[in-house]
């Protein structure tokens, strides 16, 4: 019997994995970005706060620096 493929992308409002439910991005997710945006990097990163406004607006509980990191860290470009 096939698998099902489960994307890992985020669910709205708690802003968790929709395959694995850890906090998104989840591994998987930021790993399926990196090929995606392989070329553009900047696009990524805009493309991450991006979300991570939206996210700021559902999850108000959560310290602003801790979705920077959690959204954005990971995605600089190392060098």
């Amino acid at each position: 019997m096939p698998r099902r493929h489960r994307n890992h992308l985020p669910t709205r409002p708690t802003w968790r994995c929709a395959a694995c439910g850890i906090a998104w991005p989840c591994s998987a997710a930021k790993l399926r970005l990196l090929g995606e945006y392989r070329q553009d990097r900047l696009a990524l990163t805009v493309y991450l706060a991006t979300l991570q406004a939206e996210a700021g607006e559902h999850l108000r509980d959560v310290d602003p620096a801790r979705l920077t990191e959690r959204f954005l860290s990971w995605a600089r470009a190392r060098g």
